[in-house]
């Protein structure tokens, strides 16, 4: 059983606490938030044992074994670093980063301390994803051609951390990344070359970002992301001799679905379960030993080049090669 601590109290951690409950090896233990009033709270209203009242104190409690990090984007290597270092295995919320070095010195840490680093994109973790990617490896859809992916919603509440630049927030960061995740997932490669447009809302950030990469084989890829859109969330794979259609991949409320389009129109429904256990289990499996997780430094420092090459590029106004 592998305990959990979780660093703040940030509205995300409940799914992780929730996922929690389904999973055979894990458990969440403790919590640090920066109030020790405020984690007290947190703690008894979800059942967790421990309540600390500074993230140095969870860091440093043996009550813990691995520590989930749903802080703002700008703090996730810095206290990865910092729990890596505290002898805990870590799981950081998306996006572990922007920068690639910073993805290097977040698993150099890790490696050092001889501990686990995972980023947390829980959507590759459900069966859904995991059959879109056979149907397309195994030839159902024909020769890939087209990847098209969209998340997006509408937050008017300008205080939130997602509108602040210095905590590294807008759409790209917080749902955009979700878009690039599935395209190089489906692609199976990283891709050549990037182009990007943004429009800036908030403090400073990406309002809405679109965005266009080109992988090996001349397959493209197109997605588009917002703060400050009405609710998108769909992913469609297009091939030489098919298409297959996600209505919600990356969130699934209603259950799992996919629609695969050859001579006829075909609904699959894989199984629907929590992707949260199932990342906290196969992360669990791999802290005893089992095989390593599925996304380790190569797959972060690739969402990282390609989020920083997408941004270079809608700054600048020209296509960024990778």
């Amino acid at each position: 059983m592998i305990r959990w601590g979780v660093l703040s109290t940030a509205r995300i951690a409940d799914r992780i606490v929730d996922g929690a409950r389904g999973a055979e090896n894990a458990e969440v233990t403790a919590v640090g938030s920066r109030d020790l009033a405020r984690a007290r709270a947190w703690a008894d209203e979800r059942g967790v044992a421990h309540a600390y009242g500074s993230y140095e104190e969870l860091l440093a409690s043996d009550e813990v074994d691995a520590i989930y990090i749903p802080l703002p984007n700008s703090l996730h290597v810095e206290w990865s670093v910092k729990a890596l270092e505290a002898g805990k295995h870590v799981l950081s919320e998306k996006p572990l980063t922007r920068d690639p070095a910073q993805v290097d010195h977040a698993f150099d840490a890790a490696d050092r301390a001889g501990r686990l680093l995972m980023e947390a994109f829980m959507w590759r973790f459900h069966p859904q994803t995991e059959e879109v990617v056979r149907l397309v490896r195994d030839g159902s859809i024909g020769e890939l051609r087209v990847i098209r992916a969209a998340f997006g919603f509408n937050l008017p509440w300008m205080e939130n951390v997602r509108w602040d630049p210095a905590l590294e927030g807008g759409a790209l960061m917080d749902v955009g990344c979700y878009c690039v995740s599935a395209a190089r997932l489906i692609a199976g490669a990283e891709p050549e070359r990037v182009s990007g447009e943004q429009v800036l809302g908030g403090g400073g950030v990406d309002a809405r970002f679109t965005g266009l990469l080109r992988f090996p084989g001349d397959v493209l890829a197109t997605f588009d992301c917002g703060m400050d859109v009405h609710r998108r969330n769909q992913l469609e794979v297009v091939g030489s001799e098919g298409t297959i259609f996600v209505p919600s991949p990356w969130q699934t409320p209603l259950g799992a679905k996919i629609v695969l389009t050859r001579e006829e129109a075909e609904e699959l429904s894989p199984e629907s379960v929590d992707p949260y256990t199932r990342e906290l289990e196969e992360f669990g499996r791999a802290v005893e030993g089992g095989p390593p997780p599925r996304l380790g430094r190569a797959d972060a420092l690739g969402q990282a080049r390609t989020i920083e090459a997408l941004y270079r590029a809608a700054e600048s106004g020209a296509a960024v090669s990778l």
